[in-house]
């Protein structure tokens, strides 16, 4: 937490996209870390120890977000990670995400609404 507010990671190549969920996420009383990158993510995680993290599927490579998630994994994270995905569903036909050790997967477009409802089950 950083003044009171959880702090959610999200880590996009997309800055448009970093620049919605900050608006969403800051305007509903969280804390937003953004990173351009999967390894600028590792950095932010070290440095912020976020509540929860967002983290795209495919960025400056195809598999840059699982890539990821596996070194938080390896780096002792122990806080919710979400992967958002164009792929939905279809994501756990390739990537077998519960063996990643992720909370779920949002879709893009991020619906907005179950975006802020699974914050608040996770978070409070």
């Amino acid at each position: 937490m950083k003044d009171g507010k959880h702090v959610i990671l999200c880590v996009d190549d997309d800055a448009d996209l970093l620049e919605s969920m900050r608006l969403v996420l800051e305007g509903n009383g969280y804390a937003m870390v953004a990173a351009p990158s999967a390894e600028e993510g590792l950095v932010k995680f070290k440095e912020v120890s976020p509540d929860l993290i967002i983290v795209d599927l495919m960025m400056e490579e195809i598999d840059a977000g699982t890539g990821l998630v596996k070194n938080l994994a390896a780096a002792g994270n122990k806080v919710p990670v979400y992967m958002l995905s164009s792929m939905g569903d279809q994501l756990s036909i390739i990537t077998d995400y519960a063996a990643l050790g992720l909370s779920g997967v949002f879709q893009k477009p991020i619906q907005i609404d179950v975006l802020l409802k699974t914050l608040k089950s996770k978070l409070g």
